[in-house]
């Protein structure tokens, strides 16, 4: 009697890489599609980092650097960023950052689908919705099983969906020049560091 082997499942760091290539080709794929709407006037602001983050990094809209350079998150923002990131000794590549206006003149309606992709795509385990109007709009796109975040407190972890958590922070680009503004940021912002000691490694 001949015996026929099961094939085996593939390790886990090859199933990991397949889900990277996938979430890298839907990413590059988005990018693309806004570049193909943008013109001389306006110019798309692009996601950057970790196509698989763990922590998605959302604000409402770019800044002149950044749309200069098309890369949210460029310019003091970004820079401030990584100092807290430093600060709380979390892992830069496991951050995904982007706005939730790509261009920052389109409507709240035509920007919604963008956002809403990148955050399937990524799969982040944690979101960092920084500013009133960054709420608003995420609560807007109707996630599915979400809970609102527009009226939670600032910097305390609160359930987005059943597989995503949120910390709700004031807004990074209207803190940059104010101590106090800045001092309240940093406070909310902190309560990432005890979220990544306690996340499990892979």
């Amino acid at each position: 009697m001949i015996r026929t082997q099961m094939p085996s499942a593939p390790p886990t760091d090859e199933i990991y890489e397949r889900y990277l290539r996938k979430a890298i080709s839907e990413i590059n794929e988005l990018q693309q599609e806004l570049l193909a709407i943008a013109d001389e006037t306006h110019v798309p602001v692009l996601g950057s980092g970790h196509p698989l983050a763990d922590i998605f990094l959302l604000k409402h809209a770019p800044q002149q650097a950044e749309i200069t350079e098309g890369v949210a998150f460029f310019g003091r923002s970004g820079n401030a960023l990584l100092k807290s990131l430093q600060r709380l000794d979390v892992d830069p590549l496991a951050i995904y950052g982007t706005n939730c206006l790509k261009f920052g003149t389109e409507d709240d309606a035509q920007a919604r689908p963008w956002l809403t992709r990148e955050l399937h795509i990524v799969q982040p385990k944690l979101l960092i919705v920084m500013g009133e109007e960054s709420s608003r709009f995420l609560d807007a796109l109707e996630f599915p099983l979400a809970d609102q975040l527009s009226d939670r407190d600032v910097g305390v972890l609160h359930r987005f969906t059943p597989t995503i958590e949120a910390i709700v922070t004031p807004d990074i680009d209207g803190a940059l020049d104010d101590r106090g503004a800045k001092t309240a940021f940093w406070n909310a912002f902190k309560e990432l560091g005890p979220w990544w000691a306690e996340l499990p490694p892979y």
